[in-house]
């Protein structure tokens, strides 16, 4: 078993999770977005979207140990500061995410029917837009390579400041609740 400390934010992999799993030793946590959890997420874990994070939410008891878990370690990274921040000793989150969960062959429950990821949303948004853009500036005005430059713009806004204006607007869709 491996869990090694980085500070008071300590990373578990995903064999070490799967033990603690097996031995009902473990109270997951998953922080990323509802239509993520509804679409795939790992067995027993509880919602808590890092967007609507509350750490009071969040039990303080350590038995069962909470670990936190994202896409990839990055939000639930994010999420286990906000732990700290609010008094609690050791946070705990799953190394790699539940990219790292499945690669390492791990089951997930899996929903077809949920729908697709905000990212996904964006990137479809987005690009739909910038095609739009950049078909109208050349076939009926230049003026419309505009919107294009827009969204370019946003999203290297959303890139610098890790935040997508975007992805919190088509999170409020009711297809995404």
């Amino acid at each position: 078993m491996t869990i090694s400390a980085n500070g008071q934010i300590q990373t578990v992999n995903a064999e070490t999770l799967k033990q603690l799993i097996d031995q009902n030793l473990v109270q997951l946590i998953d922080v990323r977005e509802p239509s993520e959890f509804a679409g795939e997420h790992i067995a027993g874990a509880t919602l808590l979207p890092l967007s609507s994070f509350d750490a009071n939410k969040v039990p303080r008891q350590t038995s069962p140990q909470v670990i936190l878990y994202c896409q990839s370690s990055n939000r639930s990274g994010q999420a286990a500061k906000k732990l700290l921040e609010a008094g609690f000793d050791k946070v705990v989150h799953l190394e790699g995410g539940i990219n790292a969960w499945k690669q390492a062959g791990y089951p997930t429950k899996v929903n077809k029917n949920a729908p697709i990821s905000i990212m996904r949303q964006v990137q479809i948004v987005a690009g739909s837009l910038v095609l739009a853009g950049t078909i109208l500036g050349a076939t009926v005005s230049p003026k419309y390579l505009f919107l294009s430059g827009f969204v370019g713009a946003g999203l290297v806004f959303a890139g610098t400041t890790n935040t997508c204006m975007m992805a919190r607007l088509l999170a409020k869709l009711p297809y995404n609740q």
